[in-house]
């Protein structure tokens, strides 16, 4: 379904400031369309004198009369009479049209909306009164707010300029709405805005008192009436008792002045949903806090057998207790980024960075220097894939140091590539410039203890696969050149990433 814009910029001639305020107008018309229990439709006019439907909202407090969405169907004869008479006179115009789907006449107002001092589009109101909501105290008080923005709208003081309301955070009609004048004094209350102001300890009759002397969004008004633009405020009423308020004053034109004539107020207990999101925090802290002290117990082991290193002779008990150290403090990295994150997801690259500062300072040498680099990012992965990952990067990384560059070679790059996690799949590349794979190399017949491990993790933890092949001149990029085919190492891992 096309957009507002689109349909603008196909139709109309109307600049992007107009199209700004129809933007903002159309981030509240759901309030308006359940203050007035029908649907509305936005009319452009177009070069040739016709009018086009560019938007449609549906009321969630009355029926629908259109099951279809018309945006971009124009309007017929009668609606277009009806319309260009707003358009043209830049007055309110009623009338009855006829729609297909309901058999007796549809009762349609039609609305200028004005922006500087011009007439950009027209707004349609259209319901049923035999389909529509029984009049009751409720009905009448809504429709009387909903003609008080009608007439704001027509004189250009509607919808108010800056941000509109985010549809996910602002409450709605239903949540409770309260009507004030212009002392902020409440002169109707609905069902559900007097329940939430029960909770809070409003037990007297709200009508006739100032919010001040109700003790309820009071300074949130106030600063709605100062400024003549909407507030949203939340507030703790009691330590039980959360509201979040939006409260919208009404305007009026005075000659030259605008002046206030009262407000409305739809107020929200969001109540749950703050205690949810405390235990969410709560919940949080102490997950991270768990992972700084799981890090902090890797690093107490790490230290333990640096020590006990000190004290042993045979160079194969030392090499073994350093890669150990370097297998628990890779795990430790995990653990480390955990304890700063929110949640059990980890952006992958800030685990891989320091990984590769860790290979360098520990496998590094004058005699052989490796330049290690880094390509992509991973994007964000769950701790139970990124701790095994890791560990697996660490031991290709060592792999293609001990393999690709051994004592007396020249030295070379090794280069990690992070794909995009598409699709559930995450792709990685360890790439080095070394001396190339044997001829009859098979990663299945592999008995080292390094791509042993490399090999139980994808395969088991991880369930994905890995190829390890000799590189060749199509695997050069601008961080790593292979000059011939047969040099350098290309293992590559594919693994899946579950998304809740």
């Amino acid at each position: 379904m096309p957009t507002l814009v689109e349909i603008a910029h196909e139709h109309s001639d109307l600049n992007e400031e107009a199209l700004d305020h129809l933007n903002l107008l159309l981030s509240e018309w759901g309030m308006l369309a359940d203050f007035c229990f029908a649907d509305m439709l936005l009319y452009l006019r177009m070069p040739n004198s016709q009018f086009i439907v560019a938007a449609q909202v549906r009321a969630a407090t009355g029926q629908t009369l259109y099951d279809t969405d018309l945006v971009g169907v124009s309007a017929d004869a009668v609606e277009r009479a009806m319309i260009d008479q707003a358009f043209t006179t830049a007055k309110v115009v009623t009338g009855e049209i006829k729609v297909e789907t309901v058999s007796e006449p549809v009762n349609l107002m039609a609305i200028p909306v004005r922006f500087e001092d011009q007439v950009i589009a027209v707004l349609t109101r259209e319901w049923s009164q035999r389909s529509g909501r029984k009049p009751g105290q409720l009905e009448r008080m809504y429709l009387t707010i909903f003609d008080e923005f009608t007439k704001m709208i027509s004189n250009g003081l509607f919808p108010f300029a800056g941000r509109g309301a985010d549809a996910t955070v602002a409450p709605r009609v239903g949540d409770g709405v309260v009507v004030l004048d212009a002392e902020t004094r409440v002169r109707y209350a609905s069902p559900n805005a007097v329940s939430a102001m029960h909770r809070v300890g409003v037990s007297a009759n709200a009508v006739g008192q100032t919010l001040a002397e109700l003790g309820v969004a009071e300074t949130a008004a106030r600063h709605a009436f100062e400024r003549r633009e909407p507030v949203i405020e939340e507030f703790e009423q009691t330590a039980e008792v959360t509201l979040l308020t939006r409260t919208i004053p009404t305007l009026k034109r005075s000659g030259r002045q605008i002046v206030v004539t009262g407000g409305v107020v739809l107020l929200r207990d969001v109540s749950e949903l703050r205690r949810r999101d405390r235990l969410l925090l709560t919940k949080d802290a102490t997950i991270r806090e768990i992972h700084h002290r799981v890090k902090n117990n890797l690093q107490t082991i790490s230290s333990l057998l640096r020590l006990q290193a000190r004290r042993l002779k045979s160079p194969e008990a030392i090499s073994a207790i350093a890669e150990s150290v370097r297998r628990i403090r890779t795990i430790a990295l995990v653990h480390e980024t955990l304890s700063r994150e929110a949640g059990e997801d980890i952006a992958f690259i800030e685990i891989v960075r320091p990984l590769l500062r860790l290979v360098e300072e520990g496998l590094q040498s004058k005699d052989r220097p490796v330049k290690f680099d880094v390509v992509g990012d991973g994007g964000r992965l769950p701790a139970i894939v990124a701790t095994p990952l890791s560990v697996v990067i660490l031991e290709l990384l060592q792999n293609a140091v001990d393999h690709g560059f051994p004592e007396g070679s020249q030295g070379g790059s090794v280069l990690v590539t992070l794909g995009s996690s598409h699709d559930h799949v995450l792709t990685v590349q360890v790439i080095n410039n070394g001396r190339g794979l044997k001829p009859d190399f098979e990663m299945s017949k592999v008995t080292g203890l390094g791509l042993s491990i490399v090999r139980t993790l994808v395969t088991t933890e991880l369930a994905g696969t890995i190829q390890m092949r000799a590189g060749n001149v199509g695997d050069s990029t601008k961080d790593l050149i292979i000059a011939r085919d047969g040099d350098g190492t290309v293992v590559e891992l594919v693994i899946p990433v579950a998304r809740d």
